[in-house]
């Protein structure tokens, strides 16, 4: 989608901090970090949000808490860590491209928010 923040970083034409690339996601660090390690787990296809998504969308939103688990591995926060999707304005979600929050390095309280 032209317009789509994620998007353009996807293409490069916005600079990220990319931790972590493949054919079906892209990973890069949230300018605004909540915790030491904060990354943003996007689908390269363009998918509004959680509230979107059909059944042809399972695999992908699967394989993000996949690479999410993958990353906590290798950023050595598996004593903790969280995933988010935030779903509508009113969670907070600001860009409209479906994306996981991996969130850890710190101790996590509850309730969230």
């Amino acid at each position: 989608m032209s317009d789509c923040l994620f998007c353009k970083i996807i293409a490069g034409q916005i600079p990220s901090k990319k931790i972590y690339e493949d054919e079906k996601v892209f990973v890069f660090q949230d300018i605004n970090p909540q915790a030491p390690v904060h990354f943003l787990i996007i689908p390269r296809e363009h998918i509004v949000g959680l509230k979107e998504a059909t059944e042809k969308d399972a695999e992908i939103i699967g394989y993000c808490h996949l690479i999410a688990a993958k990353l906590g591995h290798e950023y050595k926060v598996e004593d903790g860590y969280r995933t988010v999707f935030n779903v509508g304005p009113k969670s907070g979600q600001s860009v409209f491209h479906l994306h996981l929050h991996l969130i850890g390095g710190r101790d996590m309280t509850w309730p969230p928010g």
